[in-house]
């Protein structure tokens, strides 16, 4: 562009303002003691303020609205929303007005002109107005370009264009955690931290679970037949003030007998947050995937599908183990049972259990006793697999709660 090109006057004026609601109004009341030199005089003049409260004028808060004096913040998950005026300060008849706005982030650029159609004229102090809005989905620095064309009533074509620049932050902080159950059910912590300067109500935050894993939200309290937030009724989440979301996540019946398909890394689902700020303006945000390891079970796994939580000393009580295949090849598997201090199998050892296919599992009903009272880890399974000569022991399996059944307590 030379020089004589931007120093043109145009015949039509660019105005562009961001809609925001709008706050309330605070003043900075001034008071004195009655002793003091002004005595009643701070007091009356604001008793005669229309910002203030009748009967609370000391309160900083007051009852009217107030415009937003300059651009503000836009975080994150938010609408943004322009006020686009093309205006014709000329005495002219201006023709082929097309106004165009486009979006520039660092990644794309984004036209959000609602008519890309040119007007076919514009008269003296008329005006064209449009309404653009624009879910932010990127941090980092946006430009807002305006560009006009026109064309004057001597067949001139001229154009001009204007840049608006402003910063997208983060509204949140969030941090997620996993814990594996000894089922295959999988926990999932997320800690949710409001980094704005202004409370935020939280409408609502669900997992939305992938197509391996059914949810179910442990984030409220039962009373009645309706359950309580743990956050009570008011869900506001003050400035850096954190809240932790609890999930549990448990595979799908289909998903679950294939011990292969959630073996390693697997996809829990997304967090979808919604919150409002102010006068209600809403935000949302949707996380990324989620990823969790599986823990390694290597080529057999060996749980507990069913076990009492209280036994009696020395008296027999049965238990339910799963054995699952988590390699690709067929096994050949033969179970011994050996006797620990405290624990005591029933039954043969060293009996054959079959072949097992590759993420197939078998239901195995187990008979023991405990000869020591108090919380007893049942140990000393080991299986073989006759093809490879290879041996798997299992310790810690889980832990039954041993009692004396006598009331006299003489065990």
């Amino acid at each position: 562009m030379d020089v004589t090109q931007a120093k043109q006057e145009h015949l039509l004026a660019l105005k562009v303002m961001r809609l925001t609601k709008p706050t309330l109004f605070t003043n900075l009341p001034v008071t004195c003691e009655d002793r003091d030199l002004p005595g009643d005089l701070f007091s009356q003049l604001m008793r005669e303020d229309p910002s203030t409260i009748k009967g609370a004028e000391t309160l900083m808060l007051g009852e009217m609205l107030t415009l937003p004096q300059n651009f503000g913040n836009i975080f994150l998950g938010e609408t943004f929303s322009s006020y686009i005026s093309v205006h014709n300060d000329s005495n002219q008849v201006v023709k082929d007005i097309l106004v165009k706005a486009d979006l520039q982030t660092s990644s794309q650029r984004l036209n959000l002109s609602a008519s890309n159609s040119a007007v076919a004229e514009l008269k003296p102090e008329c005006c064209i107005d449009d309404v653009i809005h624009h879910e932010v989905k990127e941090i980092g620095t946006h430009i807002l370009v305006c560009a006009v064309s026109y064309t004057t009533q001597y067949g001139e074509k001229l154009y001009f264009r204007k840049f608006f620049k402003f910063q997208v932050l983060k509204p949140l902080d969030v941090k997620t955690k996993f814990y594996n159950a000894e089922t295959d059910e999988v926990f999932l912590e997320a800690q949710i931290q409001n980094i704005t300067t202004s409370p935020m109500f939280m409408e609502k935050v669900s997992l939305e679970p992938s197509m391996m894993y059914n949810v179910t939200e442990l984030n409220t309290v039962e009373q009645g037949e309706e359950g309580e937030s743990t956050f009570g009724k008011m869900s506001y989440l003050q400035p850096m003030d954190t809240r932790q979301y609890l999930y549990c996540l448990k595979p799908k019946p289909e998903y679950a007998e294939k011990a292969g398909v959630i073996k390693g890394v697997t996809v829990i689902g997304k967090l979808d947050i919604v919150w409002k700020t102010n006068l209600g303006e809403r935000g949302r945000l949707q996380t990324s995937q989620l990823q969790r390891m599986a823990p390694g079970y290597g080529d057999i796994r060996l749980s507990l599908e069913m076990i009492p939580d209280t036994v009696n000393l020395e008296e027999p009580f049965d238990i339910i183990c799963k054995i699952t295949n988590c390699s690709e090849r067929t096994m050949d598997l033969v179970l011994e049972m050996c006797n620990t201090r405290s624990i005591h199998w029933c039954g043969v050892s060293g009996r054959q259990l079959g072949k097992l296919s590759p993420g197939a599992f078998l239901s195995l009903p187990l008979t023991l006793l405990s000869s020591v009272q108090g919380l007893q880890s049942i140990s000393g399974l080991r299986l073989t697999d006759t093809f490879l000569k290879r041996t798997y022991e299992y310790d810690d399996i889980a832990q039954v709660c041993v009692v004396c059944p006598y009331t006299n307590n003489e065990c």
